[in-house]
């Protein structure tokens, strides 16, 4: 048995750890918090200076009885958990759960998990910091009061099982506020005028923007003033009236630190912020390299942007090394970190500069390359040179107009040979050399109408950005809010853009009405400085508490009794339920759509769906069944014209820019990987025939008819390999209505059985089959109640086909194919030969069959 013993969250982590650690010491895994306030009460005794009442996780009871029985036997026990408030408070209950005496704990802290940091935490432990704990309670307790109070009182109200919280409500806030900012947006037309400019004697075009007329700024709104303001300046002189030449310096960005990284991994790598936080928690805690674990990124939950002197002093060589002295700055850059921001943490940085991005790609799968690869080249970056450019301003002037060209040059690349923008901007132009008082020729004047935009919409980038720069929140919980949000249905997502649904305005509506105070900007923000300043030891989380509770228990008593029910403000006194007379309510589902419920529910429970975008009636008639074609909105914002006569007909057609109907082109990206490299795999055209294609190896895979697929795809009778733990007979693969799994063969002598993992189910294959729904290649898969054909786009395309437990025999002589239940591109539903191409051989079937899974 080990003399020391050692807990951390994961077993991850406990794997690489163990490695760094002599054979004295036992590295278990707690699972993160075991104890937490009590699931189905309040678990607070505000009258007793809000003293908790915490209880042990049920999924953590055996995880801490086996921790509680090792604790016993070793010299001393090590809590291990991440560097930070929640890592301090999981250290804090375990000595509670574990009832550890104070003698026999450690606590060892570290934001790297390499040989170096690890033994460095081991050999100057510290006890555990209160301060950092009770900053931790004083948020839990917050979370609970709001929670529990407010969650109830609108799931009343509005409908059951909603939730509100101190920062996601205010962060739902900004998403419901800005769309209403975008609704009421009313855009303004104006106009651009460029021309077209070159040297006497020279045939290079440069562009040159204008930008006052007749002495004063351009303002133009209408068709028919620029085009009087063109017929004007072709008639005038062009000059040049002043050149302006200078050097501009790009430097380069701070290391990232957890705000920057999920923005930066949004915008470059289309990461959502869990996703983001989950590869880099599985970077920091370690990966298989070269068969051993080995931690690559620093702790990822960090709002400072400091780098420890071996650090700096490693990327620097680095740099000297791999690009040259040129690129490397005299002295090492510093950056200011955000206010409040954890000085002893450090920014998001590799553990080791060395290990390359490319060193690394044969052992990482292609998301935690590409954000290890981000991580990587942010952190060198950040410790180069500038960019370095050459910029020319010539004001060019006629009669009447001053016009603006301008030039940029690379002089030197810098930073952005490591690490290039993220947008690609328009490519800089050059200007020939220009000098004061030249004679230049008009070559053209073009006018460009244009209209102003409303504000964008938050992306989860932004929105993360906004709670930043407004200090609401912590790099801890940004992930966790906008997951939050999205659970709840308050928030969708279109085309990476977070949009509030009508529960989340009503939810927001409500609570700003109710709530002034607690869902304020600046009360969330100087609610986060209070945390802080607890954590600093400045000031006391009880008294904290006190002060937050008892304005918010009076708001709490006052929107109790002046809150109105949705279904109160909804009444829909001109429109009546078709089935027993009473009047229509306005109502909410759980998806976040609004519709209206009978007033007498549940005796009556008729409804009515309400569609912002209702169809639009066309001219245009459905080339499949002669109906007429409606206009329609995808959740993409994506305009398309669909059969009116849906479902009995499901044929789509694309609209071109002038809104003319168009055949919608099959998608060519799929959400198939690679088997060869773990790459992106595509749809392409290959010598008459659609195949697979790797878009990072070009490995080429065919498709295959369904026929084949079902053969190649059956399940063997008997697992190989597997024996039966109560006889030790062979197992055989048996199906119940609970899914399939595996079943001793000697039934009914004996009845062992045990689960089918999903290793034993034979691999996806792809087939010639196309989805109706975006023309992708249908792949036949295994679930746990047999096999299935699915799109190959998921998750952009969640469409199945479900196929039939026995197949009836394709009736064409000379065919030995089955006939499956398929769904033509133009929306048919019919029977299909399994050995089409070969075979078209098609029967009806009856519309409104079970589509899907």
């Amino acid at each position: 048995m080990a003399h020391k013993l050692v807990i951390v969250e994961s077993p991850a982590k406990a794997r690489t750890i163990s490695r760094y650690l002599g054979k004295d010491y036992e590295v278990e895994a707690c699972g993160g918090h075991v104890r937490d306030l009590p699931e189905d009460e309040f678990g607070v005794d505000v009258d007793n200076g809000f003293e908790p009442t915490y209880e042990v996780l049920p999924a953590r009871g055996r995880t801490v009885g086996k921790l509680k029985k090792s604790s016993k036997q070793a010299e001393l026990v090590y809590l291990a958990p991440d560097p930070d408030r929640e890592g301090e408070a999981i250290a804090w209950h375990l000595t509670h759960a574990l009832d550890l005496p104070e003698g026999k704990v450690r606590r060892a802290t570290f934001h790297e998990i390499t040989r170096e940091a690890v033994r460095e935490a081991f050999e100057s432990p510290r006890g555990l910091d209160m301060d950092l704990v009770n900053a931790q309670q004083a948020r839990r307790i917050l979370d609970r009061i709001v929670g529990y109070e407010l969650s109830p009182l609108i799931s009343k109200k509005i409908v059951r099982g909603l939730s509100a919280g101190r920062v996601q409500s205010v962060a739902l806030r900004f998403v419901v506020e800005r769309e209403r900012e975008i609704e009421a947006f009313e855009p303004e037309e104006y106009w651009e005028i460029i021309a077209w400019l070159t040297r006497e004697g020279e045939k290079e075009a440069f562009e040159a923007k204008l930008l006052q007329l007749d002495g004063e700024d351009l303002s133009i709104s209408s068709e028919q003033v620029a085009e009087q303001a063109v017929k004007r300046l072709r008639a005038e002189s062009y000059r040049v009236h002043s050149v302006r030449r200078r050097k501009r310096r790009s430097r380069p960005f701070a290391p990232l630190i957890t705000s920057t990284l999920q923005q930066s991994a949004s915008s470059r790598l289309r990461l959502s912020t869990a996703q983001t936080m989950r590869l880099a928690q599985q970077l920091y805690e370690g990966v298989e390299i070269e068969g051993q674990s080995e931690g690559l990124i620093t702790y990822m939950r960090t709002d400072s942007t400091r780098v420890s002197e071996r650090a700096l002093r490693a990327v620097r060589e680095h740099v000297r090394e791999a690009y040259g002295a040129a690129y490397l700055p005299s002295r090492p850059n510093t950056f200011k970190s955000p206010v409040g921001a954890q000085a002893a943490h450090e920014a998001i940085r590799p553990t080791d500069v060395s290990r390359t991005p490319e060193s690394v790609r044969s052992y990482l799968p292609d998301r935690l390359w590409r954000l290890y690869d981000l991580i990587w080249r942010s952190f060198v970056a950040s410790q180069m040179n500038p960019a370095v450019y050459d910029v020319t301003e010539a004001q060019i002037e006629t009669e009447s107009g001053l016009f603006l060209a301008v030039g940029r040059r690379m002089v030197f690349d810098g930073y952005t040979r490591v690490m290039p923008p993220d947008k690609k901007r328009e490519a800089d132009q050059l200007l020939p050399q220009l000098a004061e008082g030249e004679a230049l020729r008009l070559r053209e004047l073009v006018p460009s109408q244009h209209f102003t935009q409303p504000p964008p919409r938050y992306t989860e980038a932004s929105l993360v950005r906004e709670l930043e720069k407004r200090g609401i929140g912590r790099p801890s919980t940004y992930a966790p809010t906008i997951s939050t949000l999205l659970r709840r249905n308050y928030v969708r997502r279109r085309r990476r853009a977070l949009v509030p649904t009508d529960l989340g305005s009503v939810v927001t509506e409500k609570l700003v009405g109710h709530f002034p105070r607690e869902l304020d900007y600046r009360f969330t923000r100087d609610m986060e400085e209070k945390l802080d300043r607890i954590e600093a030891g400045e000031a006391d989380w009880r008294e904290t508490l006190r002060e937050f509770y008892g304005d918010f228990s009076r708001d709490m008593t006052r929107a109790r009794e002046n809150m109105t029910a949705v279904a109160e403000d909804g009444l829909e006194q001109e429109q009546r339920c078709p089935k027993c007379g009473r009047n229509m309510v306005a109502r909410f589902s759980r998806q976040g759509d609004k519709f209206l419920g009978c007033s007498g529910f549940p005796e009556c429970d008729h409804t009515i769906s309400l569609n912002r975008a209702e169809a639009e009636q066309t001219e245009h008639k459905c080339p499949e069944c002669g109906a007429p074609m409606v206009k329609r909105t995808s959740r993409r914002s994506t305009p398309y014209l669909s059969c009116s006569r849906y479902p009995q007909c499901r044929r789509v057609m694309g609209l071109d820019r002038e809104g003319n109907p168009v055949e919608m082109k099959p998608r060519s990206t799929t959400g198939l990987k690679c088997q060869k490299c773990g790459g992106r795999v595509n749809v392409q055209q290959h010598n008459g025939e659609r195949r697979l294609v790797c878009s990072r190896c070009s490995e080429m895979q065919p498709l295959a008819t369904l026929e084949d697929a079902l053969r190649q795809t059956e399940l063997a009778g008997v697992a190989e390999g597997e024996a039966c733990e109560e006889c030790g007979g062979p197992m055989a693969v048996r199906r119940s209505k609970r899914g399939f799994f595996l079943g001793c063969s000697r039934y009914p002598e004996c009845k062992g059985t045990r689960p089918l993992s999903s290793d034993r189910l034979p691999d996806a294959m792809p087939t010639q089959e196309c989805c109706e729904k975006c023309g992708r290649p249908m792949v036949l898969r295994w679930g746990k109640f047999g096999r299935f054909l699915a799109c190959s786009g998921f998750p952009q395309c969640r469409n199945t086909w479900q196929l039939p437990g026995s197949l009836k025999e394709c009736p064409r002589d000379g065919c030995d194919g089955h006939l499956v239940p398929k769904i033509s591109p133009q929306g048919k539903e019919m029977y299909g030969c399994t050995r089409f191409p070969q075979c078209d051989h098609v029967a009806d079937r009856a519309p409104g069959g079970k589509k899907g899974k």
